[in-house]
């Protein structure tokens, strides 16, 4: 199914298993001002959505160096090299991956705020919407928007897999220092 919110004029696919919505989905979340994943490029995305191996964005984190051999220009030192970039975006932060998930009107700026805010993936997905807008810059549509993202069942089973894999979902705070 597509759609067009009011007063838009872009068309909007809502099938989140769509392979060109994944793919689109996977270039941000791999992008550097996202979870800055290395050696992740459009052509390696392309071939592993079009060969089956990548039907989420966490199933990036599930690869293996065997896997990545087998795909075009992929010899054993390229396949570790992303295996290994894969590895380090696992601590990327907060607000990193609240960008990288790609929630629609959820910019750098937001993702900081929200991290800082909340500092958890748990907290902020329990957060009353009326409670969430009152947040200075977030407002009522990035709260909106950020309900709409964790009401969809796909979106919460993705984040907990990503957990259980090793990313950190929640913001690591600074201890403050006296005097």
């Amino acid at each position: 199914k597509i759609f067009r919110p009011e007063g838009e004029s872009t068309w909007r696919c809502v099938n989140v298993t769509c392979p060109a919505q994944l793919k689109e989905r996977l270039k941000h979340f791999a992008s550097r001002k996202a979870m800055d994943i290395d050696h992740l490029g459009p052509a390696v995305i392309e071939q592993l959505v079009e060969s089956g191996r990548i039907k989420k964005i966490s199933d990036l984190y599930t690869l293996k160096q065997g896997e990545l051999v087998g795909l075009e220009r992929f010899a054993e030192k390229s396949a570790q090299n992303l295996i290994d970039a894969i590895e380090k975006s696992k601590t990327a932060g907060l607000a990193r991956l609240l960008f990288g998930l790609g929630v629609r009107h959820v910019g750098q700026r937001a993702a900081f705020i929200l991290a800082k805010t909340f500092g958890s993936v748990k907290t902020l997905r329990e957060t009353p919407f009326e409670e969430m807008e009152l947040v200075m810059e977030i407002g009522p549509v990035i709260a909106e928007s950020l309900k709409s993202f964790f009401d969809q069942k796909t979106n919460l089973l993705d984040i907990e897999k990503l957990e259980s894999m090793g990313i950190l979902i929640e913001e690591q705070v600074e201890p403050t220092k006296e005097g």
